[in-house]
């Protein structure tokens, strides 16, 4: 008959060497949550990804962009699996599989924030260089960057990782648990990577987007040149999409934050996932967020959502759909 104590250990049978599980306050409850999130962030970021890969014209440079970070944000609802797993306390796919899930996690992590530079950079170039903008980001161009920022992430996190994976229990406190101990000038140095200078570069580009359009509203406002009015007005349409994405990097860097300060904290970090539910799954809903900024504001998206769910996209030639009707 199974005693108290064993009840509260991962792997009964092993005894003191097992890990014993969590005690969290609403197992259930918070695993339905975070399922529900996992589902929706899974389903809403697919319907982008299938709406700007089907449709046409919606494949613009811009659009490729939020398709690598929907890719990106896809992945994080998978990874939400994982974490709902790690809630009892207990991690039963070996000591392996511990280190894949971190490096994944960060590696998702590391190419959402390198979308945004490139959404940000995008923008700038819209706003502050139009004449050359269509010269100059080209979907080729685009493709490379892209495959450039997804490549960078993977390399540096496992090159960040490659002890963890020679010896993978190494910090192992128990048979159960699963951690990962970052040496202080590992994090800092991935802190610096993977987050102060992408947000550095992310916060003064549109700092001078936003500069940009407020001189363009006071020479809208002034009537001047015509030249000059018929340049501000081109530009107006870039500019309600630089605010739209906008908002998506203010609720990337609100959500995301938490989750880098951790590092900072200590000498040897130990980034403990049933301790960092909250930091995590913070990160985890902004995948959720943005393809419902989207949904908001983006009456493209709207329309896509609606020609996929009724099954319209199964029609011939419903690639060429004028999906940017009325816009």
């Amino acid at each position: 008959m199974r005693t108290a104590l064993e009840d509260e250990l991962c792997f009964p049978q092993l005894g003191n060497t097992s890990c014993r599980k969590s005690q969290h306050s609403h197992p259930i409850a918070t695993s339905m949550l975070l399922t529900v999130i996992a589902l929706i962030t899974v389903t809403l970021n697919l319907l982008v990804i299938i709406s700007i890969a089907h449709f046409k014209q919606l494949q613009t440079t811009t659009n490729l962009l939020l398709l690598s970070l929907a890719t990106s944000d896809t992945f994080v609802g998978f990874l939400m699996l994982f974490q709902i797993s790690l809630l009892g306390g207990c991690w039963f796919l070996g000591d392996l599989m511990c280190i894949v899930y971190f490096i994944g996690d960060h590696f998702v992590t590391s190419a959402s924030i390198g979308s945004m530079v490139l959404i940000s950079i995008d923008r700038y170039m819209a706003i502050c260089d139009p004449l050359g903008y269509t010269i100059k980001v080209t979907k080729s161009r685009v493709n490379i960057a892209v495959f450039i920022c997804w490549f960078e992430s993977f390399f540096l996190n496992c090159l960040f990782a490659i002890n963890q994976l020679k010896q993978p229990a190494r910090f192992k406190k128990c048979v159960g648990n699963c951690e990962v101990v970052v040496p202080y000038t590992v994090g800092m140095t991935d802190l610096l990577i993977s987050f102060i200078g992408p947000i550095a570069v992310i916060v003064v580009l549109y700092m001078n987007v936003f500069a940009a359009a407020a001189s363009q509203s006071r020479a809208m406002r002034s009537h001047v040149r015509s030249t000059t009015l018929r340049i501000a007005i081109i530009k107006s349409s870039e500019l309600k999409a630089a605010r739209t994405l906008g908002v998506v990097v203010v609720v990337f860097i609100t959500c995301i934050m938490p989750y880098f300060c951790i590092v900072i904290t200590g000498q040897d970090v130990v980034l403990n996932a049933s301790y960092a539910a909250f930091i995590i799954c913070l990160f985890y809903f902004n995948s959720c967020l943005n393809p419902l900024i989207y949904a908001i504001l983006y009456p493209w998206f709207r329309r896509s959502i609606k020609i996929i769910v009724t099954l319209q996209i199964l029609k011939p030639d419903s690639s060429q759909i004028n999906i940017m009707i009325n816009m």
